[in-house]
């Protein structure tokens, strides 16, 4: 559109008519289309994470999360935990404190080995997503050849099995001794109290298909089940707990099970024990000689009940320890 402007029209009256032109011609224009917000993801990213250490791979693998309330925690004052949780900025809830539950597969190049396989279905539906990120992370169960479980409690072996049938039909599964002629005796279960029979009811349902198909194999304590694979004894937590150190061109990585349930209080101070501590004395004094340990030699830690991925170094510092976590890399191209 023109609008003719004679020479000698005023600067105001230039603007007026500018002003009409402009509002003329928006009127003139398609209406502008704004595409609507759409409403919050309730998915969060598959629960995996790969590490190099050497020549093998390790994947951090998320079970999920579970809250345990903080009266769990022995040896301290509920006053002390609070602040320590609310110093490390840990919230918590009336259903206490989120606590993950982490399980690692490592391909050493000869074997796929998975620690601990998650909770499936025995702690509710915040639990069970183990065998779906192993998935995403570009695996099948039936290429897993060893199971190495920490120790019997559901959160670790429940799943190893589904439905009564194995869950990884092609692998052995490994557990201690001290571990086994605990949970998998009959007498011993059934003179436990009536509230940790469902325990043991667990552990045995989970090794059942592998035992009967002869793929149920004890070990002794601090023995070496695999190229670059050593136990290493960490009782206390369990009478049979173990760890397994990953070993590959100088890097390490101990996967320890349950040294550690609240990253916020038993770094800083390892003299706190669990409810669910078979021998907390010995758990105690386990936890402190590995924290001892991890920070001296500097190797890498893979905990099942650190924030995810659990993965990271041990520090010593003025007063108990710290938790340095890893920081999120890519990978080396090719590997």
């Amino acid at each position: 559109m023109k609008i003719p402007v004679t020479s000698g029209a005023s600067s105001s009256a230039r603007r007026t008519l500018s002003i009409i032109v402009l509002a003329t011609s928006a009127a003139l224009l398609p209406a502008a289309s704004f595409a609507e917000v759409p409403g919050k993801s309730v998915k969060q990213v598959p629960g995996y994470y790969h590490m190099s250490l050497g020549d093998f791979q390790v994947t951090a693998l998320y079970d999920g999360a579970i809250s345990l309330t903080t009266s769990l925690l022995k040896g301290i004052s509920d006053s002390e935990t609070q602040a320590m949780l609310a110093d490390m900025f840990v919230p918590v809830t009336k259903d206490g404190v989120q606590t993950a539950v982490n399980g690692y597969l490592v391909n050493t190049g000869k074997d796929l080995i998975l620690v601990d396989a998650g909770a499936a279905t025995c702690f509710g539906p915040t639990l069970g997503g183990l065998g779906n990120h192993l998935k995403s992370a570009g695996y099948e169960t039936t290429q897993v050849s060893k199971v190495f479980l920490t120790h019997l409690h559901g959160d670790h072996s429940c799943g190893i099995t589904a439905d009564g049938k194995m869950v990884f039909p092609n692998a052995t599964v490994y557990v201690t001794k001290g571990e086994a002629d605990y949970w998998l005796n009959k007498e011993t279960a059934a003179q436990a109290p009536k509230e940790a029979q469902p325990f043991f009811q667990a552990a045995q349902e989970a090794v059942a298909p592998y035992e009967t198909a002869g793929k149920l194999k004890q070990f002794v304590a601090g023995d070496a089940l695999a190229d670059g694979v050593t136990s290493v004894p960490l009782a206390g937590h369990t009478p049979g707990h173990e760890g397994y150190m990953f070993s590959s061109k100088g890097q390490q990585l101990l996967v320890w099970g349950d040294i550690v349930h609240s990253h916020a209080v038993q770094f800083a101070n390892p003299a706190v024990s669990l409810d669910f501590d078979t021998d907390k004395k010995q758990a105690v004094a386990t936890r402190e000689k590995v924290f001892a340990r991890a920070a001296k030699e500097k190797f890498w830690i893979g905990g099942a009940h650190l924030p995810f991925p659990g993965i990271g170094h041990v520090k010593e510092q003025e007063s108990g320890y710290r938790w340095i976590a890893v920081e999120y890399s890519p990978l080396p191209a090719g590997n």
